[in-house]
């Protein structure tokens, strides 16, 4: 299994940090292993301090608390983000893998078929899946308003 170097990573397209990502899941017949590598990715996701976490940070929507950080560095998104609940942090985590280290203009563009394709949406439950749904609508969002700025 290949957990990814956000260093490496960046010089990736977000459609083959999807497929990659999507590899490594697709690895696993189970969704218990699929489970545990979103726990690892939440493990191994940055920490957000929570003195960091602010209100307008918040994703509503979600039904655990979800925090997301969006700032422009050299015309680049870096993303922080974290969670309350351990699943919930490794879908944040997943999306600030795929997401940070584009510019807007790439997010914008590209659409999000990872869930998709893993079968993520059939092994959430509604309220969590609709979390991830605001998580993602949020960051392209971001995107959307940083391009048009």
């Amino acid at each position: 299994m290949r957990l990814h170097c956000e260093t490496m990573d960046n010089e990736k397209s977000i459609a083959e940090k999807q497929e990659a990502l999507a590899e490594d899941f697709l690895v696993f017949d189970d969704w218990m292993d699929r489970y545990q590598l979103l726990l690892d990715k939440a493990k191994a996701m940055a920490p957000l301090p929570e003195a960091e976490r602010r209100d307008d940070m918040k994703v509503p929507g979600c039904q655990s608390q979800v925090w997301v950080e969006v700032k422009l560095v050299d015309g680049r998104m870096q993303i922080r983000a974290a969670s309350d609940a351990l699943i919930t942090a490794g879908l944040i985590a997943l999306l600030v893998e795929v997401y940070s280290g584009h510019t807007p203009g790439e997010i914008v563009a590209a659409p999000f078929t990872l869930a998709e394709r893993i079968g993520l949406g059939s092994h959430l439950s509604p309220s969590r899946a609709n979390g991830f749904a605001n998580m993602v609508k949020r960051i392209r969002a971001e995107a959307a308003r940083l391009v048009n700025r």
